[in-house]
């Protein structure tokens, strides 16, 4: 599997300050900086462009840094570089963790932002959380059980993730049926190569079900990078403790609410503050007065863990809970009364009153879990059946969010339709998909009062999709504003595709400049299954014979031969056999190095827009590879002539997939 181009500096100390991940990452940051700077970048306009920056953005002020940089520079007139620009930001970085504080208390806080290049400590009480809670889940798995129970006071945990098993397995306990285990590689002592390919189906299947890994890649897993083998972690387990906190998983909640706009909005709101709202619903019928607003501060006392459980289990309710003093002590009984529940629990007495987000959040979603307190028999569930239900919008809503959150953005995307309102996130990518774009000077960053600055940043979201071709007939910004759900979904499959194709067009391999269309993505797919021997071929992206997804294993086995068991293919003719085909046929894409966010359904159901998406980063991870690592039939001149030969003729599909009066009708 070919490398990535590394980002050198001729400092070595400076070089080793960073992963590869995150110089580029960085690299991208400073030179967006300085296109914005016609005169080149100048040390005083740091303070004011570093906002964008993880961290040093979020927990620095503009007028801080600019007093730090005052401090530690005498003259600010300078140009700046990228060394310099590292440098600079390794300093505000030191700042801004000592503004953090240290310590446990802090020592969690990077898995709140896994894409931070900052805390790389880690809370010895959360990993033996974690490794607890694998324990627990994975005890009886075939392949892992001959290494469990891990020990919480070794490193076990970091070198069994070595080879990429554990977390694939994880993955699927969080997001049942996220990998297929086929394409696992699970031999008791695997080669480099093996252990890659685990790691890339390991941190691409993530990102599928919403992690965010942007700086994370497979070296840091073979290296066993602590910091970040713990983030990715953390992120699977969160999505598995918080997987019911939805009206489709948990119906019963639509009890939090009095009317249909009401559950319309708590539809649209992330996990962790339907959890809190659920949380304070059963406090207030407890006669509890404080409102909880986190999983930190306003529970270190357990007070309203006490009252939380008293309401929902108030047979192994003890007075003394109320009545003692001691927060440690309060807590601790606290979780007797949990045990007594039966209630699952990964953290101490000491992690409460030291209010450790991560393992709280985890704490109250196990209680969830267990014993929701909520009613089966309420009128509101009438509310539900008047909301229309369409899963086709939600799948494309997904898709579109963990594309979104792949991006490597300010925000995470948790719902497509409420958090791209304000534009900035949009703007944002457009100036990742193509950079210089935006007009940077005329965009107002959040949190944005006034509503007509939301619109003016969504009036030049549209402008710049017409300079991009998009078809945008019937959309203004005001539609993102109000959180026009078809209009938005519209924009963003323009979007992603605009970029796929900018990506394909950008490679070394398409030397002559032509723009690529989804005709010539059609034809080199054809091209490549037919050069391999094989008689198959798609019509269209509509195809109807791709629903057994025997195509797309002729395609991956063509650009990659040893990547399909074909002892493990079906023939496809019945529902199951179509699902056990497109599984594998996500694993193994994913497994090679495709990042891609459909699911088994698009493929048996021949959903037009993800067989173009899924085709076309199979191509792009091909031409990336080195041409003496490619397949024979593989050679550039070939590319090139399919590139030539195809670039003239139309489609038909791709009208109709960015036109926008198609895209509203569905």
């Amino acid at each position: 599997m070919a490398g990535y181009f590394g980002v050198l500096v001729s400092d070595p100390w400076l070089q080793n300050q960073f992963t590869q991940v995150e110089l580029r990452s960085l690299k991208s940051s400073f030179m967006a900086m300085r296109r914005e700077s016609s005169g080149g970048l100048k040390l005083a306009e740091l303070p004011e462009k570093m906002s964008r920056l993880k961290h040093v953005g979020e927990t620095l002020t503009e007028q801080e840094r600019a007093s730090f940089l005052q401090e530690s520079y005498k003259n600010l007139d300078v140009d700046v570089d990228f060394e310099l620009f590292l440098r600079v930001y390794l300093k505000l970085q030191a700042l801004a963790t000592e503004r953090r504080g240290s310590g446990a208390k802090n020592a969690s806080a990077f898995l709140k932002s896994p894409t931070s290049t900052l805390l790389h400590t880690i809370s010895e009480s959360e990993k033996a959380s974690y490794v607890a809670h694998i324990n627990n889940y994975l005890a009886e798995d075939e392949f892992l059980k001959k290494y469990l129970p891990l020990d919480p006071a070794t490193n076990d945990l970091f070198e069994i993730a070595k080879d990429g098993v554990l977390i694939c397995k994880l993955i699927n306990v969080a997001v049942p049926g996220t990998i297929d285990e086929r394409a696992i590689n699970t031999k008791r002592v695997l080669n480099p190569w093996e252990r890659n390919e685990n790691h890339t189906l390991c941190l691409n299947s993530a990102k599928a079900i919403g992690c965010t890994v942007v700086n994370i890649g497979t070296q840091d897993f073979i290296e066993g990078r602590r910091h970040l083998v713990l983030g990715v972690i953390s992120q699977i387990i969160k999505i598995q403790l918080l997987a019911d906190l939805n009206l489709k998983k948990t119906p019963q909640l639509v009890e939090l609410v009095d009317d249909s706009k009401d559950v319309e909005e708590l539809m649209s709101l992330p996990p962790e503050k339907i959890l809190l709202r659920w949380m304070n619903f059963q406090l207030r019928k407890g006669g509890y007065s404080r409102t909880v607003t986190n999983f930190s501060s306003d529970v270190k006392d357990a007070e309203a863990y006490a009252h939380l459980l008293n309401v929902l289990a108030p047979e192994h309710s003890n007075p003394s809970t109320l009545t003692v003093k001691d927060p440690l002590e309060r807590a601790k009984f606290v979780l007797e009364h949990a045990d007594k529940m039966g209630c699952k629990r990964y953290l101490t007495a000491k992690d409460i009153v030291d209010g450790s987000p991560n393992l709280n959040l985890a704490f109250v979603a196990h209680i969830f879990q267990h014993r929701n307190g909520l009613s089966t028999q309420t009128k509101q569930i009438s509310f539900l059946e008047t909301l229309p239900d369409d899963a086709q919008i939600s799948r494309e809503e997904r898709v579109f969010r963990f594309w979104l959150n792949s991006m490597a953005n300010s925000s995470y995307i948790d719902n497509v339709f409420e958090d791209l309102r304000n534009g900035w996130i949009l703007l944002e990518t457009l100036d990742k998909v193509s950079p210089g774009i935006v007009n940077w000077k005329i965009a107002s960053k959040p949190p944005i009062k006034m509503p007509f600055r939301k619109v003016e940043n969504c009036n030049q979201v549209v402008k710049i999709g017409k300079q991009l071709k998009f078809s945008l007939v019937n959309i203004a910004g005001n539609d993102i504003v109000q959180g026009n759900k078809k209009l938005i979904l519209a924009y963003m499959w323009q979007l992603m595709r605009y970029n796929m194709l900018q990506l394909l067009k950008n490679l070394r391999f398409h030397s002559h400049g032509k723009e690529i269309t989804d005709a010539d993505i059609l034809e080199w797919a054809n091209s490549k299954v037919r050069n391999s021997g094989s008689q198959s071929r798609m019509d269209s992206f509509k195809d109807k014979s791709l629903s057994d997804g025997v195509f797309f294993l002729e395609l991956l086995s063509a650009v990659h031969p040893r990547s399909v068991n074909w002892s493990l293919v079906t023939k496809g003719l019945s529902e199951e056999e179509k699902k056990m085909n497109a599984t594998y046929i996500i694993s193994i894409a994913r497994k090679l190095g495709c990042s891609i966010f459909l699911l088994p359904e698009d493929i048996i159901e021949v959903n037009q827009k993800m067989m173009l998406t899924l085709t076309a980063s199979i191509m792009y991870w091909t031409l990336k590879q080195p041409t003496e690592e490619r397949p024979c039939g593989s050679s550039d001149s070939e590319t090139g002539s399919i590139l030539d030969t195809s670039s003239n003729s139309t489609m038909d599909d791709t009208a109709s997939e960015s036109s926008i009066d198609e895209n509203s009708s569905t």
